[in-house]
């Protein structure tokens, strides 16, 4: 069974930056891509970025593209999202994920709340 751990999440004014992380263990498996989600009250969640293995091709959300920055770890299965530049709106549970295959992803941690106040 594959984990999937985040932490860094938190409470920071607007204009201030946070960095989650997220580490995969237990079953050994190979990723094709991992991500970040995120899920506001009332809203559905969505893909914020994401980062495929093979080519390091990275995907970002319109509304944090230039904000926000995803990396891998050197360990492996590990991703980073630094976020700069926070804004309210930002405010969500962001969720780790991870696929072995292109089109779905199969692994999600428990999330992590962040939180930005005006």
């Amino acid at each position: 069974q594959v984990q999937l751990v985040e932490s860094g999440g938190g409470l920071v004014q607007a204009g201030g930056s946070l960095t989650l992380s997220c580490a995969a263990s237990g079953r050994t498996f190979s990723s094709y891509a991992m991500g970040w989600f995120r899920q506001a009250p009332g809203k559905e969640r969505a893909l914020v970025a994401d980062l495929r293995w093979s080519d390091g091709h990275t995907y970002y959300a319109g509304s944090v593209k230039g904000r926000f920055s995803i990396s891998r770890g050197n360990a492996k299965n590990t991703v980073y999202l630094q976020m700069n530049s926070l804004r309210p709106e930002d405010t969500a549970v962001y969720y780790c994920a991870a696929t072995t295959r292109a089109g779905v992803y199969e692994h999600w941690g428990q999330g992590t709340q962040v939180t930005v106040s005006s």
